[in-house]
């Protein structure tokens, strides 16, 4: 079995449990025994390299690395990587929620690097280009390893603009289309899109199997090689990431959001929550004020 790895594995500062960002020499030295065979991560990845050489391979397509490579990777996208001794660069990672949480109107899926496997992990960028990412990347490991105010608002800019200025050169050297293949990632696309648009009415597993013309034991292999959870923990996920969503965006208590989301029973739906997010409603609320 090809391990997939969480990201708390990887991180740097504590009370940071979403997200981390590292320098590449030490994330390498420190998670040598981890990422030296082919694996997987729950989480969303950006690397960028700036200096040194190598092959990175992701999902059996080998991509050669020089300064300027940087790649995006996906939950459960299956990759390693042969690299110079004299390899540098930066490296961070976050799960969806940290992403799509608090930005409510936008969706990690929005860019083009995430929006399929069949679109290509690689941008290459340019002296000028290279520079300008770069410089972001630096600026949010330095953010990470500070502790002022507004440390958290700061990062998921950082993140955004990262992603928003990549987004636009990918589309640039991309413009083709998306090729559809049959895989498990883009089952679990399919999933992911069933799921958003019919969370709050259909629950079960077994419907969202039928609708995709599969068995939910197939759905279940599925959701499990991708991103090593059931079919049910994916669609508890989204529940609750909306739960917090409304709470958070929204003057509705917790019962309010409970009932919207279809749960009349709320003592339910708080030990639900608790299970998918490790703290009570309220506990989860009093991190947020």
């Amino acid at each position: 079995m090809i391990s997939i790895l969480d990201i708390t594995q990887f991180e740097l500062d504590k009370s940071q449990k979403d997200f981390f960002v590292n320098q590449l020499p030490a994330h390498i030295f420190e998670n040598q025994s981890k990422i030296t065979k082919p694996h997987k991560h729950n989480s969303y990845l950006a690397i960028l390299f700036t200096k040194g050489s190598g092959r990175h391979e992701i999902d059996f397509n080998s991509y050669v690395i020089k300064p300027g490579s940087l790649f995006f990777l996906a939950p459960g996208q299956t990759h390693h990587w042969e690299l110079s001794e004299d390899i540098d660069g930066y490296i961070f990672s976050h799960t969806a929620d940290f992403y799509d949480l608090h930005y409510s109107h936008n969706r990690i899926h929005q860019f083009p690097f995430f929006y399929s496997i069949q679109n290509t992990p690689l941008l290459t960028l340019d002296g000028n280009q290279k520079v300008i990412i770069e410089n972001l990347f630096a600026r949010l490991f330095d953010e990470y390893l500070n502790k002022k105010a507004f440390q958290h608002q700061l990062i998921l800019s950082y993140i955004d603009v990262i992603y928003i200025e990549s987004s636009r050169l990918y589309l640039e050297d991309n413009s083709q289309k998306i090729i559809k293949a049959n895989s498990y990632s883009e089952k679990f696309q399919q999933f992911e899109s069933l799921l958003e648009k019919n969370y709050i009415k259909e629950k079960s597993p077994s419907q969202y199997a039928e609708w995709m013309n599969i068995s939910p034991k197939h759905l279940n292999r599925i959701t499990k090689s991708v991103i090593g959870k059931t079919a049910s923990e994916v669609i508890t996920d989204r529940i609750i990431l909306e739960a917090k969503r409304r709470v958070l965006h929204t003057k509705n208590n917790f019962s309010e959001v409970a009932f919207s989301l279809g749960y009349d029973d709320y003592a339910y739906f708080s030990k639900l929550f608790k299970k998918a997010s490790a703290l009570t409603p309220t506990d989860f609320l009093k991190n947020y004020k």
